[in-house]
């Protein structure tokens, strides 16, 4: 299994599930688990099959920020490394926006926030949004990369 770090890993694939892989070490019976973000590829050892599993993301700055993923299932990050909390908040007390407006808003500038870290995964951990006449959201989250 190669992850996106550069690490091979020499393991037997237990099973590919939608959002996580399961395997084993060899001459060990406790079963792994890592996220498909983390995974570029896995290569099975008998056939030689090889199967993709993620493309690599890759950030370079803030101008990024519509390639970073918001994951909002933790066992998606199994693999990543963890990074600092990151938010993304519309204006406060006057503003013209809308609710819906509001929360593109706070969601273009949680992952603006993550791209300028060079973070291309954001584990949300938090989605407020107020509808009482000011139209403000607040997201909060874990920046999440490869190394």
């Amino acid at each position: 299994m190669l992850k996106h770090s550069g690490e091979t890993l020499e393991v037997k694939i237990i099973k590919v599930g939608e959002t996580t892989i399961s395997y084993k070490y060899p001459g060990e019976d406790a079963e792994q688990t890592i996220g498909k973000f983390a995974v570029a590829s896995i290569t099975y050892g008998i056939s030689g099959r090889k199967e993709t599993i993620s493309e690599k993301i890759v950030v370079s700055g803030k101008d990024d920020w519509e390639k970073v993923e918001v994951i909002t299932n933790a066992s998606e990050a199994i693999g990543l490394k963890k990074g600092e909390e990151i938010k993304g908040k519309t204006s406060g007390m006057f503003s013209y926006n809308t609710a819906g407006s509001a929360d593109k808003k706070a969601a273009k500038r949680i992952k603006e926030a993550a791209a300028e870290i060079g973070a291309p995964f954001i584990l949300m951990t938090s989605d407020k949004s107020d509808g009482f006449g000011v139209k403000q959201a607040i997201k909060k989250g874990i920046a999440y990369s490869y190394k």
